[in-house]
């Protein structure tokens, strides 16, 4: 039953308009940075590596799929989480605004099952918009550019890797960044167990991330407690991988911290939904 409610709850996804809204955004961002690139990016290059010409000489394809699929994943993986807030934030108090919850309740499964089977469905509409990004910012970024080694500019310096030694640097760098995605796709669910409208958790969705970002950035020693707790403080965690030598405690940890906020996430959404009054 858990399965086949899934599968409704995933196709209530489908056919909703915003639910496209979001691969359409995705598809004209990174098309805009694709073509940047191709028309000027030669010299957006030299001007990042203009520091380090008196002492180093780059040699090949600087300008690659490579480097474009990491300056795309660097510019777009903070905005992701709007389109992905956008289409699960209302997938439990969009029941309640649209009064399809006390139908949806009379089904013979519990409300903690439909709760998951809404977070599975969430869980597989990121992950589909996680894998889009992967093939456009690393499959398209490739086709078009080739391939060559990938140039990083870090707080510690320049990083140089080898063409050899990056793919499986972005395969775990695309699971990592999906477990933050997911993170995000799981608060707004949360927050949408509490609501009784859509756009509701969708905005608090948001206000919490720019919130707990500013947090993680300011250089003020009362919040030095509270910030390795704070999910956005790992949001950038697939980074880690393009360093040289990679940090796995890190990544990790990291790891650990996103998934603990999924499981507490879950555990209040099934708390609350258990207790929501669908009488009224």
């Amino acid at each position: 039953m858990l399965l086949k409610n899934t599968y409704n709850e995933f196709v209530k996804i489908l056919s909703k308009p915003r639910s496209y809204l979001g691969v359409g955004a995705l598809t004209l961002l990174i098309g805009i940075i694709i073509f940047a690139m191709k028309v000027d990016g030669k010299s957006i290059i030299s001007f990042l590596t203009s520091s380090f010409e008196q002492t180093l000489t780059f040699n090949g394809h600087v300008l690659n799929g490579n480097l474009i699929a990491f300056i795309i994943l660097q510019m777009l993986i903070v905005h992701v989480p709007l389109l992905v807030a956008l289409v699960t934030g209302d997938l439990i108090s969009g029941e309640a605004a649209m009064g399809t919850i006390r139908m949806l309740a009379t089904k013979p499964i519990s409300r903690t099952q439909i709760v998951l089977s809404k977070f599975i469905a969430g869980a597989l509409y990121t992950l589909f918009l996680t894998f889009w990004l992967g093939i456009l910012a690393l499959g398209v970024s490739r086709m078009i550019f080739g391939t060559g080694d990938l140039i990083v500019l870090n707080s510690d310096g320049l990083v140089i890797l080898q063409d050899a030694d990056i793919l499986w640097r972005y395969g775990a760098g695309f699971a990592v960044a999906y477990l933050s995605l997911l993170t995000v796709s799981s608060l707004s669910i949360c927050l949408s167990a509490f609501a009784e409208n859509s756009i509701g958790p969708i905005v608090a969705t948001m206000a919490i991330i720019i919130l707990f970002t500013i947090i993680g950035t300011l250089d003020v020693t009362v919040f030095d407690s509270v910030k390795p707790f704070l999910f956005t403080t790992h949001m950038a965690a697939w980074r880690s991988f393009f360093e040289d030598p990679v940090s796995f405690d890190n990544i990790r940890e990291s790891i650990v911290i996103l998934l603990a906020h999924n499981v507490v996430f879950v555990a209040l959404s099934v708390f609350a939904f258990n207790r929501k009054d669908i009488t009224s």
